[in-house]
């Protein structure tokens, strides 16, 4: 068995692998990577809008035989899970590629197609997988098993040919509201011969943050609304389901109608029920808005199926402003628009992303509004990634013969804590 990293050894986001036995290959997510060789994000939106081309012209699209254009195509590739950083690639690769993924990284990805300019898998090419249950695919027989990581439908892979065993484990983390995923994982591999771990090390590197687990912070974030005079706004995204699942507590809770926009809805009616997510918009306390944003694209191209959805739950604005201390609404820079009078007084935001994103310009306005009218805003967030004391932890319970970070700016770090550490080098082929 022969593996090569093509993008992702020494850098966070843009993972994409190669594994090899006798004649057949397979591909380990095709991600879009998210920093540049400084350091510093890429800008999502002129990405998106390069030809597969460019794209390999410039070095952001791997160079990985077949797998963009050219003859000897790979025999598959496999999804862990619905970020970009690890699908984004996806709509470049040649489309006879066959696609393993979740169920739930499918309708992800199909969320993100309708209203984040993203790229869904085609219906033609999705093989659907499920944890525990092995694939055959050529020489490899391959078993999916469900990792917690931020969005649904995540999975690592486990991989066996030629008498080999390796496991790839995507993104996961150990402080969310499914540890017995990785419990799980550890027993099943618990005695057995696994040649090598090639682990996600993003917290290497970068620091882990606040280190507060999902269970803590959804208290947190209650406490926030309890004490909250006015509206609440929630700033996050709508398909980390943890961070999904403790507003709509808060609301509860706190007795506050939960408010949607068509992008959060969308995303509860194709998750809620695999993902063991109350939805609101069912149970009676919550509301849809539309944003002027999104209005003027029903006005442009005309309604779809999707917007037709929930037009029985619409809410206008007058109406939460009316009462404000009774909503609370998720939220983002765009919508600063739809307050056209201004934030009313005494609002709270509670911003649950990555702290990075809130220095950006579009960031700042919203400071700035809130500032001008009596708000507040409040930072109540943890890493969708593993901390980097629970990935020595989990790499020491699965005991593999050789560790390969990967997902990390800094894999020397992992040699602290182990002596079987291969730090790999893009495109070169390492032998199992």
């Amino acid at each position: 068995m022969q593996l090569t990293i093509f993008r992702g050894s020494k850098e966070v986001g843009g993972s994409c692998l190669e594994v090899q036995s006798g004649t057949t290959r397979i591909i380990l997510d095709v991600g879009m990577p998210i920093f540049d060789e400084n350091r510093q994000p890429y800008d999502r939106t002129e990405l998106s809008r390069m030809t597969t081309t460019r794209l390999e012209a410039n070095g952001i699209a791997p160079c990985v035989p077949g797998l963009f254009s050219g003859k000897s195509q790979p025999d598959a590739i496999l999804l862990s899970h619905a970020h970009l950083d690890h699908v984004g690639l996806l709509e470049h690769t040649v489309s006879t590629i066959p696609v393993y993924a979740s169920k739930g990284t499918s309708k992800m990805m199909l969320v993100g197609e309708v209203f984040a300019n993203q790229s869904r898998i085609p219906d033609g090419r999705h093989r659907e997988v499920h944890s525990g249950r092995q694939v055959t695919i050529g020489d490899f027989t391959i078993t999916p098993l469900a990792v917690d990581h931020s969005i649904h439908g995540c999975l690592a892979f486990l991989i066996e040919a030629a008498g080999k065993r390796l496991l790839y484990t995507g993104d996961l983390r150990l402080h969310g509201n499914r540890p017995d995923e990785h419990e799980s994982i550890i027993e099943t591999l618990r005695g057995s011969s696994l040649d090598a771990l090639i682990v996600e090390g993003t917290h290497f590197g970068l620091d882990d943050g606040n280190a507060t687990s999902e269970a803590e912070l959804e208290i947190q974030i209650t406490w926030h609304v309890e004490d909250a005079l006015g509206l609440v706004l929630a700033a996050f995204s709508p398909q980390h389901m943890d961070r999904l699942r403790a507003f709509i507590h808060a609301a509860k809770e706190t007795g506050r109608t939960f408010v949607a926009d068509v992008y959060t809805a969308f995303t509860l009616y194709m998750a809620s029920y695999e993902a063991r997510l109350e939805n609101p918009l069912t149970s009676g306390f919550g509301r849809v808005y539309y944003p002027l944003s999104e209005q003027r694209k029903i006005e442009q191209r005309g309604p779809t199926k999707v917007h037709d959805m929930f037009r029985n739950v619409e809410i206008q604005m007058d109406e939460i402003l009316e009462t404000p201390e009774s909503h609370l609404m998720v939220f983002r820079e765009s919508m600063l628009e739809d307050f056209a009078d201004g934030l009313p007084n005494d609002s709270l935001c509670i911003y649950s992303k990555w702290q990075g994103y809130s220095r950006q310009d579009k960031w700042q306005k919203v400071e700035s509004a809130f500032a001008a009218t009596n708000g507040r805003i409040v930072h109540a967030h943890t890493s969708g990634h593993a901390l980097s004391a629970d990935i020595v932890n989990f790499t020491r319970a699965i005991n593999a013969k050789t560790i390969i970070p990967i997902h990390t700016f800094e894999p020397e770090k992992f040699r602290e804590h182990f002596d079987n550490v291969f730090v790999a080098t893009d495109g070169q082929p390492i032998n199992l």
